[in-house]
Order: C-alpha cells, then sequence, then structure tokens
C-alpha cells in the first residue's frame, strides 16, 4: 500500500485529547445528604442519573423530587447500597450525577450585575472540604467563578458537595488544564491577578488602592508549599492579608473568604 493509502495516524495529543473528552463524558459522582441532594435535584443543569433514598428521606425530598422527574430506589437504612463511603454522612439519600460543565474562562470571568468581576483561583489545593468552604464563601460574596486545575486540586465529590452546602450546583468551578495559562488569559482580558503570600510586600487593600474597578482575581496557594514558582512569577503582584495577630497562618478556605472580602469593590 503506498503513502496515500495508508490511514493518516493521529498525532498523540489529538489522541489524548479524544481519550479526556471521552472519560469526562462518562464520568459519574454520587452526592449524599440531604441538603447537597436536594440542590441537585432542583439544578436543571444537573444531569441526574440515580436516586437511592430511604423512605424517611424521601418524605423530606419528596417535593424536589417530583420536580425533577426522577424514580427514587427506596433502600433499607440497614443495607444502603449506594457505592459511597461507608462512613459518609448519607442522611438516607444519595444521587448519581455527572459533573457540572460551566463553560470556557471567559464565560465564567464575565461580570455579575454590573460589578467588576472577583475570581478566585486554586493552585494545587487538594483538600475537598477547603474547596466545598470556598465555594461556600464565593456564592455569598459574589465571585463569577472558583477556578482550580485539573491535576493536582480537588474535583467534584459527594464531600465536597456536602462542604459547600448548597453552593457546588450554583458556584460556576472550572478545573483548568494550566493555571499559568489562565492567568494570562485573564491578564489579557484586563484582570489584575493577585497572588496570596504570607510574606507579600503590600496588602491586598494597598495594592487595591484606586483600583478597585478592575476585574480582579485572587490565587491562592495550599497550605504549606503555598503557590508554585510558576504561578508567583505570572501574578501581577504578590500580596498578604493584613493580619494584626502576627502569628501563625490562615486555613485556605478561610483567607480566601478575607481576601475576596477584602478586595470587594466599595
Amino acid at each position: 500500500m503506498n503513502q496515500k493509502g495508508r490511514a493518516m495516524k493521529k498525532p498523540k495529543w489529538v489522541v489524548e485529547k479524544e481519550q479526556a473528552r471521552k472519560a469526562a463524558a462518562s464520568e459519574t459522582l454520587w452526592l449524599f445528604g440531604l441538603h447537597a441532594v436536594r440542590d441537585a435535584l432542583e439544578n436543571p443543569r444537573r444531569e441526574k442519573l440515580r436516586l437511592v433514598v430511604t423512605r424517611n428521606a424521601l418524605a423530606k425530598l419528596e417535593e424536589a423530587v417530583t420536580k425533577a422527574g426522577i424514580a427514587p430506589e427506596i433502600a433499607d437504612p440497614r443495607k444502603f447500597p449506594a457505592p459511597i463511603d461507608p462512613g459518609s454522612v448519607h442522611q438516607g439519600a444519595a444521587l448519581e450525577v455527572r459533573p457540572l460543565n460551566w463553560g470556557s474562562l471567559a464565560d465564567c470571568a464575565m461580570p455579575r450585575d454590573g460589578r467588576p468581576a472577583r475570581l478566585l483561583l486554586l493552585d494545587r489545593v487538594t483538600d475537598p472540604h477547603n474547596v466545598g468552604a470556598i465555594l461556600r464563601s464565593a456564592e455569598v460574596l459574589g465571585a463569577s467563578a472558583v477556578i482550580g486545575t485539573r491535576h493536582h486540586s480537588a474535583p467534584e465529590t459527594g464531600a465536597l458537595a456536602k462542604t459547600a452546602s448548597g453552593a457546588l450546583e450554583r458556584q460556576p468551578y472550572l478545573r483548568l488544564r494550566n493555571l499559568s495559562d489562565a492567568i494570562t488569559e485573564l491578564q489579557s482580558m484586563g484582570y489584575l491577578v493577585l497572588g496570596l503570600d504570607g510574606e507579600g510586600e503590600q496588602t491586598i487593600e494597598a495594592a487595591l488602592e484606586g483600583r478597585r474597578d478592575r476585574a480582579v482575581a485572587l490565587v491562592l496557594g495550599a497550605e504549606g508549599p503555598g503557590l508554585r514558582e510558576k504561578t508567583r512569577a505570572t501574578v501581577d503582584a504578590l500580596v498578604r492579608i493584613d493580619a494584626p495577630g502576627g502569628f501563625g497562618s490562615l486555613n485556605v478556605s478561610n483567607a480566601a473568604a478575607i481576601a475576596l472580602y477584602a478586595s470587594l469593590p466599595h
């Protein structure tokens, strides 16, 4: 067979991209707990696959179940069949779903309600409880989105959803391939990108003096290692939280809430 007759071999990056797309299309997760399950049932964006509930939980979720139009599987509370961690506090309710699709970074970086946008970027924050708490704070304080990375960051899980207390269904949470590329894209869109660092030379308030009308992205690193060197080199400035206590450091979810509040436009 001559060269023209041979099938063209796809480049490795094309094959990997197709495989990742197929894996994402088949990925599912189990949400558990009355609050998380109710919010997912009431979310029209969420693709719902299987609902397992006890009779007692169904009585509490009946309105949401009817609204979602999903047929529940009634389970014995002593032999709860959903494939979740036995230690999970499921309250008799578990829902299998597909991850939410919030679109692109550009889609989520748009301002809300005419106010300058605020974003939170997470550099290797892997604890689902921390990310869940950050999502909850982001929703309360009006952040446009929370951005993590595809690897070395917390994916959507039942534990994350339970900690987020419903925010996972309403607060955009993207996981992108490369955080530095995301920072560069935001900068090209006019964002001021600030990296949180305990030894930053200026406070958040000082960095935003006269610039609170700008779109702002705050980048937080994992507790301990902090921001990666490439992240530190890519942000516009390193800033710190002005803390009069002068002792110890904040949990990353607490730091995210305080930093976001400190950055809000007046």
